[in-house]
């Protein structure tokens, strides 16, 4: 990433600080913090924290200071102009440092805002040593922001799906051999293609069978896989830091009648989700519109989770395509669209796509098959 992104996004976050009216910004552990600087942040039990302070008055001058343990400083990317970098030895107490920048910033009665994930061991010696202060969560300034993906952000999200396309070809072509093996067997063949096709971790590679696949996040087990069977296999990995999240159903043999109805109608669901991606539409549009299709075929009592989540560095973030979020969709989010059925103790039926909003429409960055795959055994 260009130093000159992060300078930009400091500015940004900045400047809506004073409008959210928080004084400073205590970034952590979470996505937060590399966004901004490059550095992720160990989840080590010493404290790494970025002082941000908002854009206005005297306080535009303070450069944004990183506290990091020392013998963490040299994996830190410095980035002229964004933030200057203060490491801390063993015997120093980095709460208290962080405090007294903080009073030096913002006075004795300040607006904080934290990391959502930061320890709560840190937040609570923070409000023990600013007793002054009032707090909320940092996702309030930088989650719609995060949310607008720039051009080099969808580049590398686009980067990750077809890296996951290529491995649910494989799938889908039958070059993974699924009957005689266990769950667990064809989830780690999963995260080693992953690997291979160049993420740098693996998120999660759920393998569910037979009647695990109406478990939506089944971890994957011993049972061994089938014939006759719905396969779902949901996985995704990190490339260059941004997320991929892909889901495919597959069947080991030629599904009975009701299945590959419910199949049909869960494409019909996904791609209806997909098409109500439009600028200016609210989120949970996105879920009515895949919600409807699955409800007027008579199965809305089995889709029990929301039809989609924002995806970039993390995984799950802003915006979630969910029943009462009213925000509108914009340029630049980017989501998963995954509608399902499941029947508990029978099958499930899932497909999931990343889509990213343009100001033409919605765009599919996954493009790996989604009719309906018959694996021979």
């Amino acid at each position: 990433m260009r130093p000159d992104t992060f300078v930009a996004r400091l500015a940004r976050v900045r400047q809506a600080m004073v409008g959210a009216g928080v004084d400073a910004l205590l970034l952590s552990l979470g996505a937060d913090l590399p966004w901004l600087t490059g550095y992720t942040a160990m989840p080590l039990e010493r404290l790494t924290m970025l002082v941000v302070p908002a854009a206005e008055g005297a306080r535009s001058e303070q450069v944004p200071v990183l506290f990091v343990p020392e013998l963490e400083a040299p994996r830190v990317a410095q980035v002229p102009g964004a933030f200057a970098l203060a490491p801390w030895g063993e015997t120093d107490n980095p709460v208290a440092m962080v405090a007294d920048l903080v009073r030096v910033i913002t006075g004795d009665a300040p607006r904080l805002a934290i990391s959502d994930r930061a320890w709560a061991t840190f937040l609570l010696q923070l409000k023990a040593s600013l007793p002054g202060a009032r707090w909320t969560v940092a996702s309030a300034v930088t989650a719609p922001l995060r949310a607008v993906k720039d051009e080099s952000e969808v580049a590398a999200l686009a980067a990750a799906s077809a890296a996951a396309d290529r491995v649910a070809a494989r799938l889908l072509g039958g070059e993974i051999a699924l009957v005689g093996r266990t769950e667990r067997q064809v989830s780690a063949e999963l995260s080693r293609l992953l690997l291979a096709e160049g993420n740098e971790r693996v998120n999660f590679a759920i393998v569910a069978s037979g009647p695990n696949a109406a478990s939506p996040h089944h971890e994957a087990s011993d049972r061994v896989i089938a014939a006759g069977e719905a396969v779902v296999c949901d996985f995704g990995g990190a490339l260059d830091g941004y997320c991929s999240d892909i889901t495919r159903t597959v069947f080991t043999g030629d599904p009975p009648a009701e299945l590959r109805h419910i199949y049909e109608v869960v494409a019909q669901a996904q791609a209806a989700g997909v098409d109500a991606a439009e600028v200016g539409v609210p989120c949970h549009r996105v879920d009515e519109a895949a919600r409807k299709v699955i409800t007027d075929a008579g199965y809305g009592q089995y889709f029990i989770h929301r039809t989609g989540h924002g995806i970039g560095l993390e995984e799950h973030e802003d915006p979630y395509m969910v029943s009462g979020n009213g925000a509108p969709i914009a340029v630049g989010h980017a989501f998963s669209v995954e509608p399902g059925i499941y029947m508990a103790g029978r099958w499930g039926v899932r497909i999931e796509d990343i889509v990213v909003v343009t100001s033409s429409g919605p765009l599919n960055l996954n493009q790996a098959d989604r009719g309906l795959t018959v694996l021979s055994v």
